[in-house]
């Protein structure tokens, strides 16, 4: 029996979705990525720029429905990934 609790703990985890402050932490990541990858040379008035802009652009796209989509797995691999493009992978 208690094994079958623990397995049916371990599926309802797997589907938990992320909380706002995860979203959040995983947005800021993202966008800090993208900046580097597109302006390995800027300077940090630049980056601070281009980061809250990427940011903004993101949460009104790729993070749009966050804390209604993303699920705790997905949120552990993005937080995870080398690149912007593996964050997104792991998010489809």
């Amino acid at each position: 029996m208690r094994g079958a609790v623990t397995a049916v703990g371990m599926i309802t985890s797997c589907k938990r979705k992320v909380s706002e402050q995860q979203c959040d932490e995983l947005l800021d990541r993202f966008a800090e990525m993208v900046v580097k990858e597109h302006f390995p040379d800027a300077g940090p008035d630049v980056i601070a720029a281009e980061k809250q802009r990427e940011r903004t652009e993101a949460k009104g796209d790729v993070f749009h429905n966050c804390t209604s989509e993303v699920q705790a797995g997905e949120h552990d691999c993005a937080m995870k990934a080398k690149t912007s493009e593996g964050v997104i992978k792991c998010l489809e």
